[in-house]
């Protein structure tokens, strides 16, 4: 099953927002992306931040779910020295206990973004 919702950014590619397979829930990675102006919340990688957990949170509740049911996140970040940043605006959606994570540096992401977080979820 597709899940798409209005109030996370569009797919800018040949993707789904995410996909439910066997009671999981996949989520493509989410970037900062304000979903009613299709441009990023800010310049700053907070408000990126924040808008990336939005979206994460908007996906969730267009499964019928929530983030106690998240196992795994993973997080691309342009710039590891926001890291500090990225586990306040996290801590802002995902609670203890919390999923697994992994964050990594990359040197780039699509249309300059600062950050991206995708989730698997169960069902």
């Amino acid at each position: 099953m597709i899940i798409n919702t209005p109030n996370a950014p569009a797919a800018i590619g040949a993707y789904s927002q995410a996909v439910v397979a066997n009671g999981m829930l996949f989520a493509s990675g989410q970037l900062g992306i304000d979903p009613t102006t299709g441009e990023f919340a800010g310049a700053d990688f907070r408000s990126q931040a924040e808008q990336s957990v939005k979206n994460v949170a908007a996906i969730l509740e267009a499964a019928g779910t929530d983030a106690s049911h998240v196992v795994k996140t993973t997080v691309f970040l342009t710039d590891m020295a926001n890291f500090a940043t990225l586990n306040e605006v996290y801590s802002t959606l995902f609670k203890a206990p919390f999923p697994a994570r992994s964050a990594v540096a990359v040197a780039q992401l699509p249309k300059g973004g600062l950050v991206e977080i995708e989730i698997v979820a169960v069902l």
